[in-house]
């Protein structure tokens, strides 16, 4: 839970997917040497690292830059990931209590919305006759650090017992209870109405509302002496708060903070498929608990990139998170792209380039190599600024953030190797001495960002529309002759090409980008890398088993030798790329291939409760077996809750474009959904509804005035 999960920030080292700038082209095993290193008598193996803490079980609560996390019973143990945390400490570890001697009985533990959990136990009086237990014990947990325990006594006679909380912490850093480490606990203190915790950097204070009737400052226990009578109920209230010492260096990010509204409008979801309604509401609910406030401008609101693991500024997670909701409003798009201009690379660096965005290196599985973040931020800021401008971001704002986009491109500019993008983070000398494979997906990323800087230079104003049209076109004709692989089958992309040319056949999910070719003018699609007999050779290869699990996408073929379905770039679903598939997909024509992956999703999202996480196991469906959680995945994260939103946003097909005065309302004529009503969807700030019906034809029911409407 670092203030920035950016390059040169700290991060987790329980993550799989983050790779040091050094890291050679693959993953690297438990100890740190790459795959394939050789061990034995003539290399000692590295040391094992701890076992990460698996959160796939626990119940989070999130509400950035706070978060609670316990097992279903509602305690806290100090095990694994248990605890309150704040701006990435540990403020709390453990938290257990006991009603006369004894741990409640476990009912319940769930989530109420993203930021609090309700746990429910039960409690038998001793000496009690009864069958049925006497009292619950009910605790309301908010991520921000307030807990309401209740003690209600149902049976028929006075309740008198201890109600005992043990309370310890070790004010540990997210990033070592990552991987896996545990520091031992601070002695505590007592103070006033609770207990306290003094470290090097923070302090931890408890405070209790009724007061305690004792303090027990060496075990860590309040204790209170209960009298509950029949059909009455007793509360406390424990507040949890982080104290830190004053310290130079950059503040922290602050939360949304009470009564400042969401930066997205809150829609109203109708549809015939039942498992439509949840997967929306509570997928933004969870994107509403990760945002953050800037704190050089606390009004610019940006999502943290997930939550335990990478609980800060990811600039493509959170530019990912503010494109895929712009169908609600432009305003965290605004906040987003405001925030990360304030912290592009303006000056030529060693190792750095003129014009990126920081982002770190992630593994790309067992076969391809590692993607730059940086080099996908920074072509990334291009699109959604376009895009945004397209939803309806007023002229100055979209002109004010156009300079930082300017510097994007000059940065792609410069960053070509043999005619294809690669990795811009690396200095011009670095990526011309020592190339590296061009993945597949920054090509489109390139080509994308290309022609939406075109249509902005051009709608501004400013010089080079016709050379990035030029550019783009140039990049396509090599990316179909070079990038092309045949087969028996018909042929298929190629994930990458190594240096010197060859094409690298992984057949992997990264491919869907090829697909998302973005939002152009009169809400019309930009020409693809891609052909039309190209396009309909990859929706077949997408729909075909060896990719789609039945729940999703895999990110590496099931045919694969090296298929893992919990690999995070090996075979497991990623949410993202499965909803981008959908989505592209459908405005390519290939509509039932984009169903059917929208099925599995359903699916998926319904066991996890319409709240889906990052990723989960890439293994085939079948009855009766639900899909299998990571145990290294965010939950939530905000790519996944805002992609799982746009797969259902994405059917009714409304493409905008403000400063052109039309909307383009193209659904998806096969209905997967049935009949589906969308209200309150955002449009140049206005609202916008839109049904479609079961045989996929939109009627627009509300759409600002000035706006043509145009159907196909």
């Amino acid at each position: 839970m670092p203030a920035e999960s950016v390059a040169g920030g700290p991060r987790p080292a329980g993550r799989p997917d983050q790779a040091p700038p050094a890291q050679p082209a693959g993953p690297a095993m438990p100890g740190g040497a790459p795959v394939g290193a050789p061990v034995g008598p003539g290399r000692p193996m590295a040391p094992l690292r701890p076992q990460p803490p698996a959160a796939h079980h626990a119940v989070l609560c999130v509400n950035a830059p706070g978060m609670a996390a316990s097992g279903p019973d509602g305690q806290l143990r100090g095990h694994g990931l248990h605890g309150f945390y704040r701006h990435g400490v540990r403020v709390l570890a453990r938290m257990e209590l006991r009603l006369g001697g004894m741990e409640p009985l476990p009912l319940l533990g769930t989530l109420t919305s993203a930021a609090q959990a309700r746990f429910l136990g039960a409690v038998r009086l001793p000496g009690d006759l009864d069958p049925d237990p006497a009292l619950t014990v009910e605790r309301l947990r908010h991520a921000d650090g307030v807990e309401t325990v209740t003690v209600r006594n149902t049976g028929a006679r006075p309740a008198r017992l201890p109600l005992e909380i043990a309370l310890g912490t070790d004010l540990g850093p997210v990033a070592e209870i990552a991987a896996g480490h545990r520091p031992p606990d601070l002695p505590g203190q007592v103070q006033s109405a609770g207990l306290r915790w003094t470290g090097a950097a923070h302090s931890a204070v408890v405070g209790a509302k009724p007061s305690p009737h004792a303090v027990l400052a060496g075990a860590g226990v309040l204790r209170w002496d209960l009298e509950v009578q029949p059909g009455a109920r007793w509360s406390v209230e424990l507040r949890v708060e982080l104290e830190s010492a004053a310290a130079a260096g950059p503040r922290p990010p602050g939360g949304r903070g009470a009564g400042v509204p969401l930066p997205w409008a809150e829609p109203e979801v109708r549809s015939d498929d039942p498992r439509a309604v949840p997967l929306v509401t509570r997928s933004l609910d969870a994107l509403g608990g990760l945002l953050l406030a800037d704190p050089d401008r606390p009004t610019d609101l940006y999502p943290a990139s997930g939550a335990p693991w990478r609980f800060g500024l990811a600039p493509a997670d959170a530019l990912w998170a503010a494109r895929l909701t712009l169908p609600l409003g432009t305003r965290l798009a605004a906040g987003t792209l405001r925030a990360l201009a304030r912290r592009q690379q303006l000056t030529a660096a060693p190792g750095r380039t003129e014009g990126l965005l920081p982002g770190a290196l992630r593994h790309g599985g067992p076969e391809l190599p590692p993607s730059c973040t940086a080099t996908e931020a920074t072509l990334l800021f291009v699109t959604v600024l376009a895009e945004a401008w397209r939803w309806g971001l007023p002229r100055a704002e979209a002109a004010e953030l156009l300079p930082t986009a300017e510097r994007a491109l000059a940065a792609l500019r410069e960053g070509l190797v043999d005619g294809f993008v690669t990795d811009l983070s690396r200095p011009a000398e670095d990526r011309s001495a020592q190339p590296v494979p061009a993945r597949a997906e920054v090509q489109a990323q390139a080509h994308r960002a290309a022609l939406h800087g075109a249509e902005l230079l051009e709608a501004f104003g400013r010089p080079g529309a016709e050379q990035w049209r030029g550019w783009a076109a140039e990049l396509r004709g090599r990316f179909r002759e070079r990038f092309w692989i045949d087969d028996l089958s018909g042929g298929r992309p190629a994930a990458g090409l190594a240096p010197g040319g060859r094409p690298l056949p992984a057949l992997a999910s990264s491919l869907v980008h090829l697909l998302d070719t973005g939002l152009a003018v009169d809400g019309g699609r930009h020409e693809s890398l891609l052909d039309r007999e190209q396009t309909r050779l990859l929706a077949q290869r997408l729909a075909a088993p060896e990719l789609d699990s039945g729940w999703g996408l895999r990110t590496l073929s099931a045919k694969s030798p090296r298929f893992n379905p919990l690999g995070h770039r090996g075979g497991a679903v990623r949410v993202h790329e499965t909803a981008l598939a959908i989505a592209g997909l459908a405005e390519a024509g290939h509509e039932n291939e984009a169903g059917a992956l929208l099925e599995g999703l359903l699916a998926a999202a319904a066991h996890f409760d319409g709240r889906l996480p990052e990723m989960y196991a890439g293994e085939q469906r079948t009855p009766g077996c639900p899909p299998v959680p990571h145990p290294a995945a965010c939950r939530p994260a905000a790519v996944s809750a805002a992609a799982a939103a746009h797969a259902v946003f994405a059917l009714a097909g409304v493409r905008p474009d403000v400063p052109g005065g039309r909307v383009l309302v193209r659904p998806a004529s096969t209905a997967p959904l049935g009949e589906l009503e969308l209200t309150g969807l955002r449009v140049a700030g206005e609202p916008f509804s839109v049904r479609v019906s079961r045989i996929g034809v939109a009627m627009v029911e509300e759409a600002p005035a000035e706006l043509q409407l145009v159907a196909r």
